[in-house]
């Protein structure tokens, strides 16, 4: 395989990514998700997911589908279509597989996959996480990061737009 089609192998549908998921707690592998939009990828987004690859032995990433991430953030985004944004964090070393889902939470999908750890940044409560219930239940972890200030997508995208303005 090339390296193209290296990482497009890591991107997975959820009913390729469950069973993938039995696979690796057949073999004892800790699965950590994590899920979010990751539109222009930027530092704050590799030192949040190199952190949360580092809690399991398997990092899966939930990404908000191109529908979703109209819902969450409005018309103007994502700016980077769901492909792009896919083969982009698939192309992260440390990162074992990448699934789309559409909805506004991936509920269903952490429902679905039934990771070991859940992760999201420290600025959700525990109890706002969508799916630490399920985690919870099956005796896994919900764990909040720490994120590097001064880095986000919309900061990325009102300075574009302030450096273009006449």
């Amino acid at each position: 395989m090339n390296k193209l089609e290296i990482i497009s192998s890591k991107i997975l549908d959820s009913e390729h990514l469950r069973r993938a998921c039995v696979r690796w707690n057949f073999k004892n592998k800790k699965v950590v998700f994590t899920n979010g939009c990751f539109d222009i990828l930027h530092l704050g987004h590799i030192e949040y997911l190199a952190k949360a690859a580092e809690l399991g032995n398997v990092l899966v990433i939930g990404l908000n589908s191109d529908k979703s991430v109209k819902m969450i953030k409005g018309e103007t985004r994502p700016i980077n279509d769901e492909h792009s944004r896919s083969m982009v964090v698939a192309s992260l070393e440390f990162v074992t597989a990448v699934v789309l889902f559409d909805e506004m939470t991936p509920y269903e999908l952490i429902k679905t996959i039934q990771p070991d750890i859940l992760v999201k940044g420290n600025d959700w409560k525990v109890e706002e996480i969508a799916g630490y219930d399920i985690v919870q239940a099956k005796g896994g972890r919900v764990e909040t990061i720490e994120l590097t200030q001064g880095y986000s997508t919309t900061r990325i995208e009102q300075k574009i737009i302030q450096l273009h303005r006449p």
